[in-house]
């Protein structure tokens, strides 16, 4: 039951009718503003799968990454700017507000799909981390990729959550595990909601979907625009690079934080992921005035880059533009104008 479970809920007709009103539903899929070639050429593929087996030089830690135990008073503490904790690649807790956020919370030991390969995780236990958390006022999920949106994850947290806000069509995976759908919100692009005192909206990215065989663009992919009253956060999403960037930046007037995308880049599929000086011109693009690199130091599912190269890359581009970046340690609980640049892996 569980590996049918993996890939969650189906698409209905009822649900087909209500993805509808999205003018990115068309012709029975989600759609990009800017095409994307997800296609691999037959030609190709002998020489990815030589690179995927043979080139893992680097490719992972030569140790399992330590997770620092979370410091609950500090996170908890009432604090006059945002507060933040990074769990490796794309897992996020924040406290803004007085309030609790969780954003993609991938903490499983793998993140393939049902299959014998396995893409076990740099850190260990991690799972375990979901007991020590504090209760969650609001899950904001990005897309349905198993590195963003794990069952076992989402099984751990059921009860621990206020509300799940989610992607057109994501919703379905989580009603199917078990998640009441009166708490789940389903947002299309640039819709927003207050959730309190935060304001909530989702944004675009060029990507994609699916958890299975026959479900690709059959939900929405995207990112998150948190606002306070103060500041303005985005968590970019998973996407390549293109003209959305500067129309998000422009439509909220820049951002105080960002956390970019940077990792599990490829050649092979540069349309829909960025590569570390592409996550710097986007958050340029976009007026971000702090930025910190997310999407590494969790799974190895590129075999064009070594496990640490995305951060060093994304440092040695954000020098040259002049962006403000922290590097936080997994675990680590920090403020949004915390000086963070020490090289912690090495």
């Amino acid at each position: 039951m569980s590996f049918f479970q993996q890939f969650g809920g189906k698409v209905t007709p009822a649900l087909r009718r209500e993805y509808a009103r999205s003018g990115q539903w068309r012709d029975g899929i989600f759609h990009n503003d800017e095409p994307v070639d997800l296609a691999l050429k037959a030609s190709k593929m002998p020489q990815m799968l030589y690179k995927s087996l043979f080139n893992t030089a680097g490719q992972k830690p030569p140790a399992p990454l330590p997770v620092l135990p979370l410091d609950k008073e500090a996170f908890l503490a009432p604090s006059a700017v945002p507060k933040f904790v990074w769990y490796g690649h794309s897992v996020l807790l924040l406290r803004l507000n007085g309030k609790t956020v969780l954003i993609d919370p991938m903490f499983g030991p793998d993140c393939s799909p049902p299959a014998p390969v396995k893409t076990a995780r740099f850190s260990e236990n991690t799972l375990a981390l979901i007991d020590d958390l504090p209760p969650i006022d609001l899950v904001l999920l990005s897309h349905d990729h198993y590195d963003h949106l794990d069952l076992a994850s989402i099984k751990k947290l059921l009860g621990r959550v206020g509300k799940w806000y989610v992607g057109l069509g994501v919703g379905r995976h989580l009603t199917t595990w078990g998640v009441p759908a009166a708490d789940i919100t389903e947002f299309d692009w640039w819709e927003k909601q207050t959730f309190s005192d935060l304001g909530i909206t989702y944004t675009p990215t060029r990507h994609f979907s699916g958890r299975g065989l026959t479900d690709r663009y059959k939900s929405l992919w995207g990112g998150w625009v948190i606002e306070t009253g103060r500041e303005k956060i985005w968590f970019s999403g998973d996407g390549g690079y293109g003209a959305h960037f500067k129309k998000i930046g422009e439509h909220f007037g820049g951002f105080d934080f960002a956390f970019m995308e940077s990792g599990q880049y490829n050649d092979d599929w540069h349309d829909v992921h960025l590569f570390p000086d592409e996550s710097v011109r986007a958050a340029t693009d976009a007026g971000v005035r702090r930025a910190m690199p997310v999407h590494w130091a969790g799974f190895p599912l590129s075999y064009q880059h070594t496990w640490s190269q995305p951060a060093e890359e994304f440092v040695q581009a954000a020098r040259a533009a002049d962006l403000d970046f922290v590097l936080p340690k997994l675990g680590e609980v920090f403020g949004m104008d915390t000086e963070l640049r020490e090289f912690w892996w090495e």
